[in-house]
C-alpha cells in the first residue's frame, strides 16, 4: 500500500496586472493500492480539469487597499469629539443654536459633506432632507420637523440604476429618552456610526463608481427609527434598485460592562433570518429548500465577512442570526421591513455604563457616553470593514440571473445553471459552497461558463452563485432555486 500524506498543487491559470487566479488542490491521506493504479491516473486527470472544479483565490484590488489605508484614527476621533461638543443631539433638541442641539449638528455634518464635494468633480451633493413627524403619544410629544443629513455620490453609468446606502444615526439621548435638554454626548451611540459614514464619504468621493452611493446620517433613531423609516419609505415609493443597506450603530467600544471583557478583534453583523416581506410562495420555497439561513440580508452578512478577511487584518465578523439584539432594533430594520437587503454593524461588547446614561459619577463610576471610553483603533478597523465592503459592492458587476439547481434526477453531484447579468461584462462566476451546519462559506469554485456540475451533493451542502469582474469585485451571492 502506498500512502500519500499530502499533495498540494498550485496552478496559475491567469496572470495580469489586475488579477492572479490560482487553483489549489489539497488531498489528505490518499491511500493508493497496487491493485488500483488507475487512481493515480484519475488524480492527475483531475488537475487537468481543474478550472471548473476548484477554488478561486484572487489578489486584492490595490485601489481598495489604498482606500482602506486612508481611513485615519485621528479623523474618526476628531469627528466624534466635534459631535460631542454640541452638548446634546436629541432629536427634539434645539434647532436654532449654532453651537448646541441637533440643528447645529446637522448643519455641521452638511458643511463637512460640502467640503468633501470639492474633491468629487461635482458628483457629490449634500442636503438636509426635512420631514414632519406627527406626535405619537410615545416618544414624539408634539408634531416635529426632523431632518436626515445626506450626501449622494452620483454614479458614472447612467444605465446602471443600482443604489447603495450606508448610515449612522446623528441623534443622541440621555437616561430619559424624552429629555431634550440635558447633555447627551452620544460619542459611541452613535457618533461612531456617523464618523464612519463621513470618513467613507470623504474617501470615496475622490473616486468614481458606476452607480449611486448614499451616505446618510439619520435622526429620530432613539425616538423610534423615524429618520430611517422616512428614507426607507422613499426608497420603496420611488422603486429604488437598492441592493444593500449597511447600518452602523455603536462601533467604537471594545470593553464590556459587568464582565469587563475587552475584544477589539471582533464585530457583530446582524441580519434577518426570514425576510419581513416574504410571500406565501416564497415561504413555501424556503421550507422546501431549507434555506432558513440564506435570506438576502444573511448573504450580505457573509459577503462582509469574506471581504473583511481579505482587506482588514485582526478583525473578524461574527455573524449573528438575529435581525438585531434581543428585543431591540436599529435603522436597518425599516429597510428590511420594506423588502430591502440590510444589516447592522455593532461592536462585540456593549458597555451599559456608557449607553443611554446621564453624564454623572456615582460610587466612583463615571457614567455617560463620552469619547474617553472609546477605542478609536477598533473603530478604525470596523470602518475599514465598511469601506472594503461598500467599495467592492460599488464596483461589482450585477448579480447572475435565474440561478437554479437541477433536480431532474437523483445524483451525488450538483448541477447549477444561471444567466449572465445585464450591464457590465463579468469575468466569471464563483460558486460558493458550505455544509448545511456551517454558518459561512467553506469552499469556492470558479468558472467562466453559465453551467457547472460540481461533486458536492445538494443533500449535504448549500450553494450560491455570484458574478466576478477582472479585479475580483463580486456581486452579492444568489441562492439557487430548484429547476426541472
Amino acid at each position: 500500500m502506498y500512502l500519500v500524506k499530502r499533495i498540494i498543487v498550485q496552478v496559475l491559470i491567469s496572470t495580469s496586472k489586475e488579477q492572479k487566479i490560482f487553483y489549489l488542490f489539497k488531498f489528505e491521506e490518499i491511500k493508493l493500492t497496487p491493485m488500483k493504479p488507475t487512481v493515480i491516473f484519475k488524480l492527475f486527470l483531475l488537475l487537468l480539469v481543474a478550472p471548473n472544479l476548484h477554488s478561486q483565490i484572487t489578489t486584492s484590488d490595490p485601489e481598495i487597499s489604498k482606500m482602506v489605508s486612508e481611513v485615519k484614527t485621528e479623523n474618526l476621533e476628531a469627528i466624534v469629539k466635534k459631535l460631542v461638543s454640541f452638548g446634546t443631539r436629541h432629536t427634539l433638541s434645539d434647532t436654532k443654536s449654532n453651537t448646541r442641539g441637533i440643528g447645529a449638528a446637522q448643519r455641521w455634518v452638511k458643511s463637512e459633506f460640502d467640503k468633501y464635494a470639492l474633491a468629487s468633480n461635482g458628483r457629490l451633493t449634500s442636503k438636509i432632507d426635512y420631514f414632519t413627524i406627527k406626535a405619537d403619544g410615545k416618544r414624539i410629544a408634539v408634531d416635529s420637523e426632523l431632518g436626515n443629513v445626506m450626501a449622494t455620490l452620483k454614479g458614472t453609468d447612467p444605465t446602471d440604476n443600482r443604489v447603495l446606502i450606508i448610515s449612522g444615526h446623528l441623534d443622541s439621548r440621555a437616561s430619559d429618552v424624552m429629555d431634550a435638554k440635558s447633555d447627551a454626548p452620544g460619542a459611541n451611540d452613535d457618533g461612531s456610526g456617523v464618523a464612519c459614514v463621513m470618513e467613507l464619504a470623504r474617501i470615496m468621493s475622490q473616486r468614481e463608481f458606476p452607480f449611486t452611493l448614499i451616505f446618510a446620517t439619520v435622526v429620530g433613531e432613539e425616538q423610534g427609527l423615524y429618520g430611517a423609516k422616512h428614507l426607507a419609505d422613499i426608497a420603496k415609493e420611488q422603486k429604488w434598485n437598492l441592493i444593500a443597506m449597511l447600518n452602523n450603530d455603536m462601533i467604537g467600544n471594545s470593553l464590556s460592562s459587568g464582565t469587563q471583557l475587552r475584544d477589539n478583534t471582533q464585530v457583530r453583523v446582524f441580519s434577518e433570518t426570514i425576510p419581513y416581506t416574504e410571500t406565501e410562495a416564497e415561504a413555501k420555497m424556503r421550507k422546501a429548500t431549507n434555506r432558513d439561513n440564506d435570506s438576502p440580508s444573511r448573504q450580505l452578512a457573509r459577503y462582509i465577512k469574506t471581504v473583511t478577511q481579505q482587506y482588514v487584518p485582526q478583525l473578524d465578523i461574527q455573524l449573528v442570526y438575529r435581525n438585531d439584539r434581543f428585543l431591540r432594533g436599529g435603522d436597518h430594520t425599516p429597510f428590511s421591513q420594506n423588502g430591502f437587503t440590510a444589516i447592522r454593524f455593532c461592536e462585540m461588547n456593549e458597555n451599559y455604563d456608557h449607553q443611554h446614561q446621564n453624564v454623572r459619577k456615582e460610587n466612583n463610576i463615571q457614567y455617560g457616553d463620552l469619547p474617553e471610553f472609546m477605542d478609536f483603533e477598533y473603530m478604525r478597523k470596523v470602518t475599514c470593514s465598511n469601506l472594503s465592503t461598500f467599495s467592492n459592492l460599488a464596483w461589482s458587476p450585477k448579480a447572475p440571473e435565474n440561478v437554479g439547481i437541477e433536480v431532474k434526477e437523483l445524483t451525488n453531484s450538483s448541477v447549477l445553471v444561471w444567466q449572465a447579468p445585464q450591464g457590465k461584462p463579468v469575468f466569471g462566476y464563483t460558486i460558493l459552497i458550505r455544509e448545511t451546519s456551517a454558518s459561512h462559506w467553506q469552499k469556492a469554485v470558479f468558472t467562466k461558463e453559465n453551467k457547472i456540475e460540481i461533486p458536492y451533493s445538494k443533500d449535504n451542502y448549500f450553494f450560491a452563485v455570484q458574478s466576478v469582474d477582472t479585479l475580483g469585485h463580486a456581486s452579492l451571492p444568489v441562492f439557487p432555486i430548484p429547476i426541472r
